[in-house]
């Protein structure tokens, strides 16, 4: 595909952006990336990642689903039970989102360095 094709159709955004917004949002990430490991309840998923509200993590496993990124697996007993896990899709997803993370934190040092030497000579 070429770059030109991800550009906005003047109506919104083409698909695969749409989709590469989704998994690359900040929480979107992080509950891939978190999934990867097991399936999760919504509570253990809230723990795990941290700092999300209810109301975000919520929205980010709704849109994960609807783009066929996380099964939602809910249990008919007292009380409730609502177990998240990937789809193959997600699973697909998951790991492209993890080599990127993981190259993050193998690079960190090299981009502190470029940021201090952008910020040195702009001072």
């Amino acid at each position: 595909m070429a770059v030109s094709d991800w550009r906005s159709d003047g109506d919104g955004m083409c698909p695969q952006r749409l989709v590469l917004e989704h998994v690359t949002s900040r929480w979107g990430v992080l509950v891939l990336i978190h999934l990867l490991e097991r399936p999760h309840r919504f509570s253990e998923l809230r723990r795990a990642i941290g700092r999300v509200s209810e109301k975000m993590l919520t929205q980010t496993l709704q849109t994960l689903e609807r783009d066929g990124l996380v099964h939602r697996d809910a249990k008919p007993v007292i009380p409730p039970r609502v177990d998240y896990s990937l789809t193959e899709l997600g699973r697909e997803a998951a790991e492209q989102v993890r080599a990127l993370a993981s190259w993050t934190e193998r690079r960190m040092d090299a981009v502190e360095n470029a940021r201090r030497a952008y910020d040195e000579a702009r001072a």
